[in-house]
């Protein structure tokens, strides 16, 4: 079933239609949260939290913005709230690297390095800038729909966008050994 006809049958009180749209996002909702909190058990526990937000306030939603930009505002709150509640520094944990067969292991090796100084530097960006990477880079969000999403005016998050690229590119020439500007 299409995801507008599942939100209008769940926001009638159809719950089969409301655990269907739920199992549609719960994917992404993880995702998300994952890479806003960094690691596996908090992730696991601010998707559950915005699953049962978004099972409650169904009846809110309003067509005026794209529902996953509605879903994305409910994970980045109980994010938010979870930062707050634990004040701890975030860690990205290392993800898998699947190696096509047509790389060399050396290839294959270089990326996954990569790929772990990208997720160390994102986990280390200030709480505002990573939550728009997130969602810009990882996510595919639009710039007004990352302004939604966190009831943020539009320039604040291109400004954000440019200071988070900013500080990744310092800490990844960190990494490779290179020397910051600053």
């Amino acid at each position: 079933m299409v995801e507008a006809e599942l939100i209008k049958r769940a926001q009638a009180g159809d719950q089969t239609a409301l655990v269907d749209l739920l199992r549609q996002i719960e994917n992404s909702v993880y995702r998300s949260a994952y890479y806003i909190l960094g690691n596996e058990h908090d992730a696991l526990d601010a998707a559950q939290e915005a699953l049962i937000r978004i099972y409650r306030k169904i009846h809110t939603f309003q067509e005026k913005a794209k529902f996953s930009t509605w879903v994305q505002r409910i994970v980045s709150n109980v994010c938010i709230d979870e930062y707050r509640a634990k004040k701890e520094a975030i860690s990205i944990e290392e993800h898998e690297l699947v190696i096509p067969d047509t790389q060399t292991v050396e290839e294959a090796v270089l990326l996954q390095d990569m790929s772990e100084d990208i997720q160390r530097a994102i986990g280390q960006l200030p709480d505002q800038y990573r939550i728009v990477v997130v969602l810009r880079y990882l996510q595919d969000f639009a710039y007004q729909e990352i302004a939604e999403a966190l009831d943020l005016p539009l320039n604040t998050v291109k400004s954000y966008l440019f200071r988070a690229r900013q500080q990744l590119q310092e800490k990844l020439l960190e990494y490779q050994g290179g020397v910051s500007k600053r």
